[in-house]
């Protein structure tokens, strides 16, 4: 959809004219906004609560009106379940599965093995990806939370809002960086001639990487990295990595898939998840080892020329 704003919904705010152009209910308009998804006059909506001014040009994606809708159980999804209580669900997510239904993956997701296991999530946050309060890209593997109640739902949406739950990530990376330890601070939104693509934009939403090399290796010239989310933007680590010069290894998406060095999707894996439990109110912590396709890189390329690998992430 590609409209001039009607004189009807001047002053408006943002999500009330998506949700009434779209067909949608507010908290999905809300979502497309806070995703990038919309765009006035060229740029990304910059908040939900923004007005908008008759004439200015608003697009919005078809998709938007098609998420609306509560996703399927499917018993057949392979879920590795690390912790289970009655608020959360911790799962070591498989690279190549997608966590929850969206355009063009609509079925087989990991939202639909949890609600096949635990029905009672079908009934938390929002419906169309019921229990999810963060996620992983498809290609990325590792270690996530879903709600399992309405308190947790609440309390996590709260700590990752205000920035209080620990998400810490390994990357095979290209090159050599300049210093073992460093920040990445550079806005990002939404390409305009490609919405589903990432960039550095100087009116884009904050996002603030922090990093540190924990391993090199000469031939081929690359590095293993431990990144902590500061923020948790949309593909965040890998844009923020390419923006170095530093592409994740098999990211073709991102500047790395100049050789996949076998492997088929991003070297990218949730090794650390933190939080504080919603009903105990115990610091949870939870860790992954890096999965099979990412050891096997390892064992090809052999131990590194500078540093090591933490034992925690291979057992």
């Amino acid at each position: 959809m590609n409209s001039a704003l009607p004189d009807a919904l001047d002053g408006e705010r943002a999500d009330r004219v998506v949700a009434m152009l779209a067909g949608v209910s507010r908290s999905v308009a809300a979502r497309a906004i806070e995703d990038d998804q919309v765009l006035v006059d060229g740029k990304p909506v910059a908040k939900t609560s923004q007005r908008l001014s008759a004439g200015q040009v608003i697009e919005i994606p078809d998709t938007v009106g098609n998420e609306d809708l509560a996703p399927a159980p499917d018993p057949s999804v392979p879920l590795d379940l690390v912790h289970v209580d009655d608020d959360v669900i911790v799962v070591d997510k498989q690279p190549g599965l997608v966590v929850h239904p969206g355009a063009g993956n609509r079925e087989g997701t990991i939202a639909q093995g949890v609600i096949a296991r635990f029905p009672e999530v079908a009934d938390i946050g929002e419906k169309q990806r019921p229990g999810i309060v963060h996620r992983l890209d498809k290609g990325t593997s590792g270690v996530f939370v879903i709600a399992r109640s309405q308190r947790a739902y609440e309390s996590l949406t709260n700590q990752l809002r205000e920035r209080l739950v620990e998400r810490r990530y390994v990357s095979f990376a290209w090159g050599q960086p300049t210093t073992d330890r460093g920040v990445i601070e550079a806005p990002l939104g939404r390409a305009v001639r490609d919405p589903t693509r990432i960039v550095v934009r100087q009116d884009g939403k904050s996002a603030r990487t922090s990093y540190r090399v924990l391993a090199r290796w000469d031939e081929p010239s690359l590095a293993l990295f431990a990144c902590t989310l500061d923020t948790g933007r949309t593909h965040q680590i890998r844009v923020h990595l390419e923006a170095i010069h530093h592409p994740v290894v098999g990211d073709s998406r991102y500047g790395g898939g100049r050789d996949h060095l076998g492997l088929d999707r991003p070297a990218l894996h949730a090794s650390e998840l933190g939080f504080e439990h919603p009903g105990t109110g115990e610091t949870m912590q939870f860790q992954s080892p890096i999965p099979t396709d990412l050891r096997e890189l390892l064992d090809r390329l052999g131990p590194p020329d500078v540093g090591d690998i933490a034992p925690s992430l291979l057992s």
